[in-house]
């Protein structure tokens, strides 16, 4: 399906006018072929992309300033369009440091929609502007290590709550209502403002599989405690720090994508320093490379980069 107001029958190449990719009313989406076919959807939750691009300013400076306003414009509109989609959220950010200058965080079921959105925005300013420098793919998906009915109801009675009593069945129904608002954070999160969570960071992570520090040869039980442990850490940061974790075992080169959301760096370097005394990072977890970020608007992003 394509995006409201494209044509999905043209190529946006150089138009009968002369115009250098891309044409200021026209998206490009690739090829007619690429825009019939079967949404390609998950058993449950969301495709995510992050997308991060260093814009080569030398080739854009060469350009007229005329024909700069045109391509700008064209990113800030098919970043609007992108944004309508049913289901789908679209996030653009400044990057801090030379590792990238702009990124894109995609969230959307159909993973022909993250695909044809992905290759648009990197074509967006045209041919040789946008170089990708990194990007990462990612599925939302439910904890393995979530408490169940049985667990909790078990804790209660340990507490010494009688099963029979009006009490038991009120915290049960508590207890499902928790687990049902958590279930939707993580598998169809609802991302925060950028203008009350500003600050954004990004980086994958695997779980050891050595000789004698093995996450996979642990009993389950084991692995549910030490996460439990783990998670109760991050939970002190409630209000101060938003993550949203997301597998890519089989999607990408590590197991996890962890996305942070704060007010300040303040908050991200404190909770990443606390959890690397927790077992679970120090003994068995492997990290990639570190991204921040500064989200922002489109405008106030293509204005950052001289766009």
């Amino acid at each position: 399906m394509p995006l409201p107001g494209v044509n999905a029958g043209r190529l946006v190449g150089q138009g009968e006018e002369g115009c250098q990719n891309p044409c200021p009313d026209q998206i490009n989406i690739m090829s007619e072929s690429t825009t019939g076919l079967p949404a390609i959807l998950p058993a449950e939750g969301l495709h995510v992309v992050h997308l991060f691009y260093r814009v080569e300013q030398e080739s854009w400076q060469y350009l007229e300033p005329a024909e700069r306003r045109k391509r700008r414009d064209h990113l800030e509109k098919l970043v609007k369009q992108i944004q309508s989609q049913p289901d789908t959220q679209l996030l653009p950010y400044s990057v801090v440091s030379p590792k990238a200058d702009m990124g894109f965080m995609l969230l959307t079921p159909d993973l022909q929609v993250a695909d044809r959105s992905s290759k648009m925005l990197g074509e967006a300013l045209g041919a040789g502007i946008l170089t990708p420098v990194f990007s990462w793919l990612s599925m939302t998906e439910r904890s393995e290590y979530m408490t169940s009915e049985a667990e909790y109801s078990a804790e209660l009675k340990a507490e010494g709550i009688d099963p029979a009593a009006p009490e038991f069945a009120t915290k049960i129904a508590e207890f499902h209502d928790r687990m049902e608002k958590y279930m939707r954070r993580r598998v169809y999160p609802e991302l925060p403002e950028a203008q009350e969570w500003p600050v954004f960071c990004f980086y994958p992570m695997s779980k050891r599989r050595m000789h004698q520090l093995n996450w996979y040869a642990l009993p389950f039980e084991d692995r549910k405690r030490l996460m439990g442990g783990h998670a109760k850490i991050g939970r002190t940061y409630a209000g101060r720090v938003l993550q949203l974790i997301t597998g890519s075992t089989g999607l990408d080169d590590m197991e996890w994508g962890v996305t942070l959301f704060a007010k300040t760096t303040t908050e991200i370097k404190a909770i990443v320093y606390e959890m690397r005394f927790d077992v679970v990072s120090s003994h068995y977890a492997e990290f990639g490379e570190f991204f921040i970020g500064i989200r922002m608007g489109i405008t106030d992003l293509c204005n950052r980069l001289n766009l």
